[in-house]
């Protein structure tokens, strides 16, 4: 899956806010931006600083299983397709209605729409992707076919070749029946 990353349980991963720069960190910090009060012109809202479900993606044996926490979407504001190996899960998380008349002390909630779109290996059957929604986590499984499977292969030593071939005769062939001596007086 080439664009995502391979993270081991071991390894710590970073928060999302140390890859902003630390002036966006302190205005997300503090909700505070000072330069916002010289220049009420230019749009507060940044584009790093949007609603982004982080997702988890694993493998299992028979599939690739896709979660996210999107609380407060609803079913019909998610929307997934494919695209030959492109999965694509869009969204948005619409903003509550704000009385003006309210006096709000901090707002660090985060609403828009967001698009994550994964790279699908070869292999996977794209006729029987599911998604649910339970509880604010979204659950997509994509299902591997199963001739991509794998399957386990036995392996025998020469020694156990052998054996089982003296088991059974030598070489394949069946020991030969014995009959009984037939005396002089019986008939033929």
């Amino acid at each position: 899956m080439s664009n995502l990353s391979i993270k081991k349980h071991s390894e710590k991963s970073a928060p999302a806010t140390e890859a902003l720069a630390p002036l966006r960190m302190m205005r997300r910090l503090l909700g505070w931006d000072p330069f916002q009060e010289m220049a009420p012109f230019i749009a507060a809202e940044e584009p790093g600083l949007t609603f982004m479900p982080a997702f988890e993606v694993k493998e299992t044996k028979d599939a690739y299983e896709f979660r996210a926490d999107i609380p407060g979407v609803a079913e019909r504001d998610i929307e997934l397709t494919v695209t030959g190996n492109r999965l694509t899960i869009s969204g948005s998380r619409e903003a509550e209605v704000e009385d003006k008349t309210d006096r709000y002390f901090a707002t660090e909630r985060l609403y828009g729409s967001f698009v994550r779109t994964f790279t699908l290996p070869d292999g996977v059957d794209p006729d029987q992707v599911t998604a649910t929604l339970v509880s604010g986590v979204l659950r997509v499984v994509v299902p591997k076919k199963p001739e991509t499977q794998p399957k386990k292969i036995a392996v025998t030593s020469q020694e156990t070749h052998v054996a089982h071939a003296i088991e059974h005769g030598a070489e394949g062939s069946q020991p030969a029946e014995s009959t009984p001596p037939q005396s002089a007086s019986e008939p033929h």
